[in-house]
């Protein structure tokens, strides 16, 4: 062909841009896909980042592709996480009978080695509620939740207590005792919460006042967890608060895979570590 000599282009390739003109290549297509999955879970799970949204595509397809390309796609999808920020808070004092002995060293090398705990609200049509959570920090895991429309219920705590103590090895069988970590709250500085566990091989350690940074692990849970409950699980509008509760936490402990843990769930984590 004269224009293709002219303009000095090969004749194959002539044809073959011309057979596939219009038409989306197999990049194009595969990204359509892509966001078409990924917008499909996020309306199922629109608290996940791209991050958790990619994994779970990879996991259940075995499709492999970079979390940048699922970036791309979510970005020009406008697929966005529905999660709130925080701001700073300055640093306030430390307790004077239970200082914080974790300072910042979260990483635990077996379970129950270092537990954190803390109370927060739940907002529902039902009214509020007050939930008490349990954490290991070894793999994340839920070890206990309780949950009371009482305000200012101090059974949450103690029967989330109660739950650590049976969990907890003998004593000829443990060789260092389990860290458990809280804030200043007036129950966990109480001399009758510190009674309830003093024969146990149980460590106290406690934030300084007003400094949620002190506790990161369970402070970050419990807004994600607040987030997935309000958006996935309808907590606002439900009927069955208990119900909804007691499923969630089954949900993270079981089906929730975390960046932190390798996207694995806290209990395949812990499994497949030999524990």
């Amino acid at each position: 062909m004269l224009l293709c000599k002219v303009l000095g282009v090969n004749r194959s390739g002539f044809y073959k841009w011309r057979s596939r003109h219009g038409k989306l290549n197999s990049y194009e297509t595969n990204r359509q896909v892509l966001t078409g999955m990924l917008k499909e879970l996020h309306l199922k799970h629109k608290t996940w980042g791209y991050h958790r949204l990619a994994q779970a595509i990879r996991e259940n397809t075995g499709w492999k592709f970079s979390d940048n390309l699922a970036h791309k796609c979510c970005k020009q999808a406008k697929i966005y996480s529905l999660v709130r920020h925080y701001k700073y808070r300055k640093p306030g004092a430390e307790s004077v009978r239970l200082p914080n002995i974790v300072q910042g060293k979260w990483i635990a090398k077996r379970p129950l080695q270092i537990v954190v705990s803390d109370m927060t609200i739940l907002k529902t049509k039902k009214g509020n509620y007050e939930w008490t959570l349990l954490v290991d920090t070894f793999n994340n895991e839920i070890i206990s939740h309780a949950f009371s429309a009482r305000r200012g219920d101090s059974g949450t705590y103690y029967k989330c207590l109660a739950d650590l103590i049976r969990m907890l090895p003998k004593k000829q069988k443990q060789t260092a005792p389990t860290v458990l970590h809280t804030d200043q709250g007036a129950v966990y500085s109480s001399m009758a919460f510190y009674e309830a566990h003093r024969y146990y091989n149980i460590k106290r350690s406690m934030s300084r006042g007003g400094t949620p940074t002190d506790n990161p692990i369970i402070e970050a849970l419990n807004g994600w967890i607040k987030d997935e409950l309000y958006v996935d699980f309808g907590l606002k509008t439900t009927n069955d608060v208990p119900g909804v509760l007691n499923k969630y936490v089954k949900y993270f402990n079981n089906k929730r895979s975390a960046a932190a843990l390798g996207y694995k769930t806290p209990i395949q984590y812990k499994t497949e570590l030999g524990f």
